[in-house]
């Protein structure tokens, strides 16, 4: 039976330590800040050191502990050293999420091999190698995790000139599904993907222009009437983060507007 300190301390995130790949992205950089805000220790990675510094010193700046590693998430030996990065700085990890992605539409006559590979390590192999190593380093500590994985509404919705970026998210949602299988019941590591629609970022700032053709046509199949702003998916990405989805692991939680009820 739930009792009022349980129920207070559902959304409770304060201590934790969570990593964030892609994080100097706009969903990336809105769920670092939010999760610093809710009392968490932010650890940012991405390509860019300039990038990495000045959100690590924005968010040192608002009273949140924060550090930061560079990297490509496609490159195993790159990926061990964040990881072991960010626990040097924090001494664990309790939360992964991996924003990091890439997408470049193109039909697929016209698109390279090397193109389609390069959507596939930024977007797969990528999640896939934090998964291993941030796993490894979450079993090691036993005291289980939560791992989010960012995949898109396109997971489920095929879309012309996407047969990579479509794919990629589809593959997101199959290894949180099976790595739920693998870690949940034995390791307590919760894993789920949270699956967005076009929401505001430098590369798609142009959609949200209220005389777009694209735009308009895009919203009628948004039954929540918008597109998403970053600061949409902070709450989600506490929600899944905290002990309040502890019985969740394996969902594709979207976060979409409605975009897959219309």
């Amino acid at each position: 039976m739930a009792d009022k300190q349980f129920v207070n301390n559902l959304f409770d995130v304060k201590g934790k330590v969570a990593l964030l790949t892609g994080a100097t992205g706009a969903l990336g950089k809105a769920v670092a800040i939010g999760y610093g805000l809710a009392g968490m220790k932010v650890f940012v990675t991405g390509r860019s050191d300039d990038k990495c510094k000045n959100l690590c010193d924005e968010l040192t700046a608002q009273g949140i502990e924060c550090g930061y590693s560079i990297g490509d998430p496609a490159i195993e030996e790159d990926v061990i050293r964040i990881v072991k990065d960010a626990v040097e700085k924090f001494g664990e990890i309790n939360v992964l999420l991996t924003a990091a992605g890439y997408n470049h539409a193109q039909p697929i006559v016209e698109q390279e091999l090397s193109e389609w590979k390069k959507i596939m390590d930024s977007d797969v192999q990528g999640t896939w190698l934090f998964c291993k190593y941030v796993g490894e380093q979450m079993i090691k500590q036993g005291k289980g995790g939560k791992v989010i994985l960012v995949s898109s509404a396109r997971s489920k919705m095929g879309m012309a000139g996407y047969t990579g970026y479509c794919t990629a998210k589809a593959g997101i949602d199959l290894m949180a599904q099976s790595l739920a299988c693998e870690w949940t019941a034995k390791y307590k590591i919760n894993v789920n993907t949270i699956n967005p629609t076009v929401f505001r970022s430098d590369l798609t700032e142009w959609m949200f222009d209220p005389e777009s053709a694209v735009s308009q046509n895009f919203l009628r199949r948004l039954p929540i009437g918008r597109l998403g702003e970053p600061d949409d998916f902070v709450g989600p990405c506490i929600f899944l983060a905290s002990a309040a989805s502890d019985f969740m692991t394996g969902a594709n939680v979207a976060v979409e507007g409605g975009y897959w009820a219309n």
